[in-house]
């Protein structure tokens, strides 16, 4: 995927080269500079994200990027300019594909690496702003020491467009018609549990209309004020008419799931800040719905694939965190470029021993795993033939020809899980 453009690549490094300027009062203008690298040396981070002892140096006498990059940067660390590494061919950020550049942003806001007393919640609402504009974002995904870590996720070409949030029923609004996203029921106890949970979060807010004049409102009214901008807030009647309700409770008890989501995404805008998050997951977990309030959206967790092994060779890891990502967006697309780069890693995991030829490191992958059981040794072998198979004669990479056509999207689901598998149990074996 490369839509992240020249222009969004060029926006982030110029940020993160000559910083912004924010206004000191009397004072004027101040400078803001956060560097990249955060609370860490600069070669501390790049090696976090990048296997520089098997990168080659920028200068010859030096055998490595890390020394050619330990030299230069401390000690020498006049040598190279701040941000050096944007324009460094050796680091995919310039002109590296879309993932490459999204995965050294999250690192950059890592709770390891970034400084929590510098600037760089400004940098991240920054980032995202350029980032959005070419279909993606930066979004809160778990927590570490009760710090965000955050991941990465396409948006839609509507909130890109608009650059404005998108509430969940409009935004799956087509998987929903379709049935392919199926909502489970949210029992009365529940919908109890989200109005109680209101309530302690309920507070008074104060607004300025379009003609400056000034008002209070309270949060439940305001989400419902915010949401009649997207559509008319309805609920069922006694009757079961579905008729117009201006009251959250009511809307919230007597309605679909999917607009219940809308208004758990809506009040989250105003509780960023405190455990909201954590308690409207809790109510989720505690009553088996598999869905999860991450970021500010909900997004189902049933199914989500995950890589339980650690993967120490860097671009089979990296091959391997794209397949997935794009797999548990389930999109048709996504699901055929999720086969394809797990075949591209699987292919990888062949060569995984680099001192020997495709087939002698296969024959030690597989003596690893099954310790000279001749039985398993003949069962794995023949995997790893057949799936080699598989590669060769179906079309797996999209842009080949002559090969079998998948015209069914559950064979993708076949072809990525079974290689899956295998390479999950190969990555427990690995020295």
């Amino acid at each position: 995927m490369n839509k992240i453009t020249e222009i969004t690549r060029r926006d982030i490094y110029e940020l993160f080269r000559d910083g912004f300027d924010i206004s000191s009062g009397f004072l004027g203008d101040e400078k803001i500079i956060y560097y990249y690298y955060g609370r860490l040396s600069e070669i501390s981070f790049l090696r976090r994200l990048y296997p520089l002892n098997q990168m080659d140096s920028s200068d010859p006498k030096y055998k490595n990027a890390d020394d050619d990059i330990w030299q230069h940067t401390v000690n020498n660390p006049n040598d190279w300019a701040y941000c050096w590494i944007f324009e460094d061919e050796r680091f995919p950020l310039k002109e590296g594909s879309d993932e490459d550049m999204l995965r050294f942003l999250c690192e950059v806001f890592h709770p390891a690496v970034r400084y929590e007393d510098g600037y760089w919640k400004e940098y991240l609402r920054k980032i995202n702003n350029f980032i959005r504009a070419d279909g993606y974002e930066l979004y809160e995904s778990d927590k570490i020491s009760n710090r965000d870590v955050y991941s990465w996720r396409q948006i839609s070409a509507e909130e890109s467009q608009s650059n404005r949030f998108i509430p969940f029923s409009i935004r799956n609004k087509k998987v929903i018609e379709e049935k392919t996203l199926i909502l489970p029921s949210i029992s009365k106890k529940n919908r109890t549990d989200v109005i109680n949970l209101f309530n302690r979060y309920d507070e008074t807010l104060y607004r300025t209309t379009e003609t400056n004049w000034n008002y209070t409102i309270n949060t439940k009214n305001a989400v419902i004020e915010d949401l009649n901008n997207y559509y008319a807030p309805k609920a069922f009647a006694p009757s079961r008419n579905y008729i117009e309700t201006g009251d959250l409770d009511d809307f919230v008890m007597n309605n679909y799931p999917y607009c219940v989501f809308d208004v758990i995404e809506l009040f989250e805008k105003y509780n960023k800040e405190n455990n909201f998050t954590n308690e409207v997951n809790l109510i989720f977990q505690n009553s088996s719905l598999a869905f999860r309030l991450l970021g500010g959206k909900i997004e189902s967790s049933k199914g989500k694939i995950e890589i339980k092994q650690s993967v120490k060779e860097y671009g089979l890891k990296e091959l391997l965190e794209q397949a997935v990502y794009l797999y548990n967006d389930k999109t048709n697309e996504n699901k055929q470029l999720a086969v394809e780069k797990l075949w591209d890693a699987f292919e990888r995991l062949k060569t995984y021993y680099k001192d020997l030829d495709k087939k002698k490191s296969i024959e030690k992958i597989i003596n690893e795993i099954c310790h000279m059981d001749v039985d398993y040794i003949t069962l794995l072998d023949e995997e790893f033939k057949k799936l080699t198979t598989i590669g060769n004669n179906y079309r797996i990479r999209h842009h080949e020809t002559g090969k079998i056509d998948i015209y069914n999207n559950n064979f993708y689901d076949y072809f990525f899980q079974r290689c899956l598998a295998l390479i999950e149990l190969s990555l427990k074996y690995l020295k």
